[in-house]
């Protein structure tokens, strides 16, 4: 299981960002393509490791959409997606979110009070996104269940853990400028 992400995150770009190395690939990047199989595989590691007794997928814009939609056409539960914009609907749940190179603001709409929701994203790094992302959900009285990233890197999951959020990834990567290097999967 999952051969296919583990061969293409290995065979990843590297590029550097100032002084930090970031990884160019399909699921985070959508480049060069994201191919179906790939995606199904990750749909199929994501149900064998996430608790789906949910209302709700909630995604962050904009990689997390595809993991999302493939997981929810597969399970027939409804996606939300944090957006990076506005609407200013009743309801709306403001994010504050700051990462280790950004920071700005998502919107989620479409969450009720007491919905059970799982939060699904491409990649948990710092865990900033995510963090804020799960304070925002739960403030506003939605159940979280738990966080699934498709690939792990850094220390963000295990902050995420250390605060008591059910964090569970695919794959856990480290990265330097000579490469990606698969160090754990499910």
């Amino acid at each position: 299981m999952l051969n296919r992400l583990i061969k293409s995150l290995e065979n990843s770009l590297v590029v550097m960002r100032n002084d930090y190395p970031y990884f160019v690939h399909p699921i985070t990047d959508g480049i060069p393509e994201i191919h179906p199989d790939m995606l199904r595989e990750v749909v199929s590691g994501i149900i064998k490791v996430a608790d789906l007794n949910v209302d709700k997928i909630v995604t962050i814009e904009a990689m997390g959409i595809p993991v999302a939609t493939a997981l929810s056409l597969t399970t027939s539960i409804p996606m939300v997606v944090a957006r990076k914009k506005p609407y200013n609907l009743p309801g709306e749940i403001e994010v504050e979110q700051k990462t280790g190179y950004s920071k700005g603001k998502l919107y989620i709409n479409g969450i009720r009070k007491g919905e059970r929701v799982i939060l699904i994203d491409d990649v948990v790094s710092t865990g900033g996104t995510a963090s804020a992302t799960i304070e925002a959900l739960k403030k506003s009285g939605a159940i979280v269940r738990e966080f699934v990233a498709v690939i792990e890197k850094g220390g963000g999951a295990e902050k995420l853990r250390r605060k008591g959020i059910d964090v569970k990834s695919l794959v856990k990567v480290e990265v330097n400028q000579d490469g990606v290097r698969v160090v754990g999967h499910i």
